[in-house]
């Protein structure tokens, strides 16, 4: 288990996740790596680029997907985590809704846990976090990820996922997770429409009424490539304009593929959010 502290400190500027699949059929880079040593290189590749956390997963959750088994999840995700271990004190987040991968993980040198479930697949998963004391990420899913996107229906997408982490985050607290250890994702592309996510992130600021912070993970979305009629590949100026929006909304930390470009891009987005407000003539 990682010795740092356990409590994330959210820096002035937002927090950058990059991405790793050690996985064959994720939506975007499935299939990447060979080894865990080729996706532990891929990790430090990230964090050279200014990842603040680097995300760890091993089961794909694109839309249509097969849950893996436990094991083969294990096999996935350990080896990678203990490679970077050995040469980084980066953050590292698993990204799994098993309570045993993220026990395993945390052991290994884990600092948090990413569920897209909101720990809520596996009846473990809290006391897992909260015997852990790590942060960890709950994020709102319609179904699962095999049926999410078979026509998604809400009333108020919105006030849906409000409603859901007023609730979740009570739950959480209830089961012994300290409240300043968690952290909200509205679940983007995860049993939405297009029009759902836009709306979400047009009014990301509702969710900031909840004062926790707050992960957005727009990277390469379906949704973007509706808009501008493109491939998965092609995705990277419109996954920055909806990070730089979700900046300007409120989000605290960002998942993304493209470290580099979306450094940049939140570096400009914060500058500008702080920039002087005062003496301004109109």
């Amino acid at each position: 288990m990682s010795s740092r502290n356990k409590t994330l400190i959210l820096g002035e500027n937002t927090t950058i996740m990059g991405i790793v699949n050690c996985t064959p059929d994720s939506f975007s880079d499935g299939g990447q790596f060979q080894s865990p040593e080729d996706a532990a290189t891929y990790a430090l590749k990230l964090i050279k680029e200014g990842a603040d956390i680097v995300d760890i997963g091993g089961e794909s959750t694109r839309p249509g997907s097969d849950p893996v088994s436990e094991s083969e999840e294990l096999e996935r995700v350990i080896p990678v985590i203990e490679q970077i271990r050995k040469v980084s004190d980066v953050w590292i987040s698993i990204d799994t809704c098993k309570a045993n991968v993220a026990h395993r993980a945390v052991e290994t040198g884990a600092d948090m846990i990413n569920d897209i479930s909101g720990l809520r697949l596996d009846s473990k998963m809290a006391g897992v976090a909260a015997a852990a004391n790590v942060p960890v990420v709950a994020m709102h899913i319609l179904g699962n990820p095999k049926t999410m996107q078979e026509k998604p229906v809400y009333d108020d997408v919105v006030k849906t996922v409000f409603d859901y982490f007023s609730e979740r985050i009570y739950t959480l607290v209830n089961q012994g997770i300290k409240k300043a250890n968690i952290i909200i994702d509205p679940g983007i592309g995860f049993g939405k429409t297009t029009e759902h996510n836009l709306t979400l992130l047009n009014y990301l600021s509702v969710l900031s009424k909840l004062d926790m912070p707050i992960l957005v993970g727009p990277s390469r979305k379906s949704f973007l490539g509706n808009i501008l009629a493109l491939s998965v590949d092609n995705l990277l100026e419109g996954t920055a304009a909806a990070v730089a929006l979700s900046i300007n909304r409120g989000a605290h930390i960002v998942r993304v593929h493209d470290v580099k470009e979306m450094v940049r891009v939140s570096r400009v987005t914060d500058a500008i959010i702080k920039s002087p407000q005062t003496g301004i003539a109109c």
